[in-house]
């Protein structure tokens, strides 16, 4: 499997990526057999579809236990990469959706960031993240800078708890303000065939910075 290097970071992972949302199962995607969930993790990884990609919000927390329980004993042969941002453990932050009883919020404060990394590693079961996104980017009412969040994010990865940051979501503007005020690495948005917008502005402004893309919904 062909791999490319993340960014500016000393990071390889392979050109394609497994994506863990539909492991979450619950209202988006119904039930799931977690066996059948597990061994397609380490299926991915045999063939050399190393980068794993998940978040918080996939089942609330549960695509996270799942990959975590994958990765045992297999850590060190993945590149895996989660997300913060999107949170549900409070009214902090501005609403962003409501889904199986839970409101989820966007909250890129820096207090919140800690909190979300926090949490990730003990259900990832790992000391390390490879690839930290933020999720959805802060908007008002509950608005947070993003140098605050940049400086947050900065300082995990000085700490050695994640070791490349991604930003998904984003805006031309977002973009231009994340690499003020640090490394961004990658970005993760929506790009297929039929859905070709980002080539208007983000990925011209991401070549010429050295930042690469991580697509979702490619098929759709």
């Amino acid at each position: 499997m062909e791999t490319r290097r993340i960014g500016k970071s000393d990071l390889y992972a392979s050109i394609l990526s497994m994506g863990a949302w539909a492991i979450g199962g619950g209202t988006w995607w119904g039930d799931n057999d977690d066996n059948i969930s597990i061994k397609s993790i380490h299926k991915s990884l045999e063939y050399g579809v190393n980068w794993i990609d998940t978040a918080p919000v996939y089942g609330f927390g549960y695509s996270e236990e799942i990959v975590g329980k994958a990765l045992k004993g297999r850590r060190d042969k993945a590149i895996l990469s989660t997300k913060c941002g999107l949170q549900w453990y409070d009214e902090g932050g501005t609403k962003h959706f409501s889904k199986e009883g839970y409101n989820v919020y966007r909250d890129l404060s820096p207090k919140a960031l800690r909190r979300d990394l926090e949490y990730s590693l003990k259900r990832l079961n790992t000391d390390y993240i490879d690839i930290y996104y933020t999720h959805w980017q802060s908007v008002e009412p509950s608005f947070t800078p993003i140098e605050e969040s940049m400086n947050e994010l900065m300082k995990m990865k000085k700490e050695g708890k994640i070791r490349a940051i991604g930003a998904s979501n984003v805006s031309l503007d977002n973009l231009k303000e994340y690499v003020k005020y640090g490394q961004l690495d990658v970005i993760q948005e929506k790009y297929s065939m039929l859905d070709r917008r980002i080539e208007n502005e983000l990925l011209p402004f991401c070549e010429n910075n050295g930042i690469i893309l991580q697509a979702y919904s490619p098929i759709e």
